[in-house]
């Protein structure tokens, strides 16, 4: 039978430290090769014969999996926070770190992480960058609104960013210096492309074939809008990872961290380990879904007569999450099972 080798990689922008070893532990070879597939594909053809690999997930472990992938016998990638607390050592570098990723995966303790398959995560590429476009739309929003505010001009909030309103602001507004007129003209310009562009976005990844049905089912739930629905998709990747909702809710970062000693349970406030690109959009449709959906009014009823307005919210988050991994799992559209009363 062939003998495994085992290689461990540590990456970095510029190189890649590599350390590549027996089922034994004998170190066979170690070293750097630069973060390029031109490199790489050299110091693919001088590799020992059947290996896998392992990694840490970072920013440019992406595109290093899906190049290594047709070539390995199996790859993995470590999550980044358990594998910190594993490998802490005094002594650090890069040889040594790509070693010691190396011993987990030749011993089978490396602590893994979920990969997102290549076309879901092109797709989650084109919803976070949109994300960033918002946020940068909402930037422009709040300068026009300071410009006026320097200059002492009058306006109505609620419609300033209209754009008939907008234009006849602009031809009446008195005693402003032109420079600030041509800043707010340049700032509108801006709000207009930006807008226009996540528009644009959200339209490309809506009509892709492979999150299309996931995307209505999910909006069949009342309370559940586009931008949630594609969020959930993108960012959970496939749903069948989740053995149940509250694995699920402790990925969105809907519950206190754990904390247990001698028999006693300590429970602080929201963990700050989570997924916070759909933790965020949870919270903000949990604060709209209950004037939608009468079961999540109801559940938000009863958390908020306990006195605590965020507990109500999360609440109603959790519920979400519970109804669209249901509907993602089952591949079914949402529908609510009315109890029977007792007779």
């Amino acid at each position: 039978m062939e003998s495994m080798y085992y290689i461990g990689l540590d990456i970095h922008k510029k190189i890649i430290a590599f350390c590549i070893k027996t089922v034994s532990g004998r170190v066979i070879k170690r070293g750097t090769v630069s973060a390029t597939r031109q490199a790489l594909n050299v110091w693919l053809e001088e590799l020992p014969r059947p290996w896998m690999v392992a990694m840490e997930a970072t920013l440019f472990t992406g595109w290093i999996y899906d190049f290594l992938k047709p070539h390995a016998h199996e790859i993995k990638v470590a999550h980044p926070e358990m594998l910190k607390a594993i490998t802490a050592a005094k002594k650090k570098n890069d040889q040594d770190d790509a070693e010691k990723i190396t011993d987990l995966l030749r011993v089978n303790m490396l602590p893994e992480c979920y990969m997102m398959p290549t076309e879901l995560r092109e797709l989650r590429r084109i919803l976070r960058y949109r994300n960033h476009i918002l946020r940068t739309a909402v930037k422009e929003k709040n300068k026009i609104s300071g410009l006026l505010m320097e200059v002492g001009a009058t306006y109505n909030k609620k419609r300033l960013h209209g754009k008939n309103y907008f234009a006849e602001l602009l031809d009446h507004i008195e005693n402003v210096p032109e420079s600030v007129i041509n800043m707010l003209k340049l700032s509108r310009s801006n709000l207009e492309i930006f807008t226009d562009i996540q528009k644009r976005l959200v339209q490309t990844i809506k009509e892709n074939i492979l999150i299309r049905e996931r995307v209505k089912r999910l909006q069949t739930i009342q309370g559940i809008g586009e931008i949630t629905a594609l969020t959930w998709v993108l960012e959970i990747g496939e749903p069948d990872r989740f053995s149940s909702i509250a694995q699920a809710v402790s990925y969105c970062g809907l519950c206190a961290a754990q904390k247990e000693s001698a028999g006693k349970e300590y429970r602080g406030p929201i963990s700050k380990k989570r997924n916070k690109h759909i933790q965020t959009i949870l919270i903000e449709a949990a604060k709209l879904a209950p004037y939608w959906n009468s079961q999540l009014a109801e559940i938000h009823k009863k958390e908020l007569a306990k006195g605590n307005k965020n507990k109500a919210t999360l609440a109603v988050a959790r519920k979400l999450v519970a109804y669209m991994l249901a509907v993602d799992k089952n591949k079914k559209d949402f529908q609510i099972i009315e109890s029977k009363k007792a007779a």
